[in-house]
């Protein structure tokens, strides 16, 4: 079970909606509007005036403007108390095209208190007749499988990467080209080719606006080495060296592995946020959480199956993401981690599955649609011998005496500075 690999044709970024300059003078003020607290727990309070401050970085195609809007402050359980079921939804490649569906799902999230990650390809923000910039390891300059962009695609996709920000969704990256297989692909990549490819797609993103002569746009309203904490690799491979280089460059977690849903641990410094095997309904075995693997066991892999099963197979992914995520809000708690592209493969059937996903679980009592930013802020908040109690827990296992009893250990005191911390003694 792999992620795609997808031709320029599939995912070249083309048409859209102009870029919105309104931006320029005040960046907090294309977010949307403080909800409160919701699902999500306790919002993070600005200081007065924060959102004004805007530091241009570089170029000015990134800049600082304060801390992010709309990012919940992560808090320690209390003994006895349940966990919340966390619902982590990530978008490969992300890059907004004619099809629109990054703005799309912004609203989606936004209509039903979620926040998502959006892991963009930096390629995308690289012009065409710019792409002899990107020097992919083991490949000529200008390689890429998935093309690069155009005028219009990047300014709509710088647009959607503001909007997104500044409503609390988490940038991380997709890296660049997509290579995939054994001729080159990511997969035989080095640990300081892994580093080289973090570098480019970073350079892209802090350099879009001299690229594309875009000198008067409104900047990303975020300083993209700070922003940039993980990634899920083309193909989910390379896994070994690249956790090896992102460890040592900054990076928080990793979301480029197969699981069974149980609790998550840190694997070589980074919190191992992989996607999960859920039920298949109509099979006997799991099913990847992602859109690509439900389409290849499908439909062949074939993009433009059968038009008279296009709705049966978004059902069954979409069923079989709900007893997912049953399995584990009735169960073990553990955070159910979903992956997806924008496409339109098989009528867009899987897009139909992933919206009504989102408007069945993101609203429900005690679950939180959030970001994998997020998700690694709650987990470096808890107690580690909690932690491992959770981790205990099999696939879709309730403790046996309720979660009062099973979590009833006096913990270790929190870090100086988490919500819940006892304070220090004078």
């Amino acid at each position: 079970m792999t992620a795609p690999r997808r031709t320029a044709a599939t995912r070249r970024i083309t048409a859209g909606s102009v870029i919105a300059a309104v931006c320029a003078a005040s960046l907090a003020g294309c977010g949307a509007e403080d909800s409160g607290a919701g699902a999500h727990g306790p919002k993070a309070k600005q200081a007065p005036g924060a959102h004004h401050a805007v530091r241009l970085i570089g170029d000015g195609s990134t800049a600082y403007t304060g801390a992010q809007p709309h990012l919940p402050r992560p808090e320690r359980l209390k003994p006895g108390q349940k966990p919340p079921q966390f619902v982590v939804f990530s978008w490969d490649g992300a890059g907004e095209d004619s099809q629109k569906l990054f703005s799309h799902f912004r609203q989606v999230a936004k209509a039903n208190n979620a926040t998502m990650t959006y892991f963009l390809s930096g390629v995308y923000l690289l012009p065409e007749e710019k792409r002899d910039q990107y020097r992919p390891p083991q490949h000529s300059p200008g390689s890429s499988d998935i093309g690069f962009g155009d005028e219009q695609g990047i300014a709509d996709t710088v647009e959607q990467l503001r909007l997104a920000w500044q409503e609390g969704n988490e940038i991380g990256t997709h890296f660049n080209g997509h290579f995939c297989g054994a001729d080159g692909g990511v997969g035989a990549w080095s640990v300081e080719e892994w580093k080289d490819e973090i570098r480019q797609a970073k350079r892209f993103v802090k350099t879009w606006k001299t690229n594309t002569g875009s000198t008067k746009a409104a900047p990303l309203p975020f300083d993209y080495d700070k922003e940039l904490i993980g990634a899920r690799t083309p193909c989910l491979e390379g896994q070994k060296n690249f956790t090896r280089a992102a460890a040592e460059m900054g990076f928080r977690y990793d979301s480029s592995g197969v699981n069974n849903q149980v609790w998550p641990k840190k694997k070589n410094g980074l919190w191992d946020l992989s996607m999960q095997l859920v039920p298949f309904p109509g099979h006997s075995y799991e099913q990847l959480t992602m859109d690509y693997n439900f389409m290849v066991n499908q439909s062949g892999g074939t993009t433009q199956g059968d038009p008279a099963m296009h709705e049966y197979w978004g059902d069954q992914m979409r069923d079989g993401l709900l007893q997912g995520f049953r399995r584990a809000y009735d169960g073990n708690r553990a955070p159910l981690i979903i992956g997806n592209h924008f496409e339109s493969w098989n009528g867009g059937t899987y897009m139909r599955a992933v919206e009504e996903v989102v408007e069945a679980v993101c609203t429900k009592e005690e679950v939180r649609c959030v970001s994998f930013r997020q998700l690694a802020d709650w987990l470096d908040a808890q107690d580690p011998g909690t932690l491992r109690k959770l981790r205990d827990l099999g696939v879709g296992e309730a403790p046996a005496k309720g979660w009062a009893s099973y979590l009833s250990a006096d913990p270790a005191p929190a870090p100086k500075g988490v919500p819940g911390a006892t304070a220090e003694k004078r």
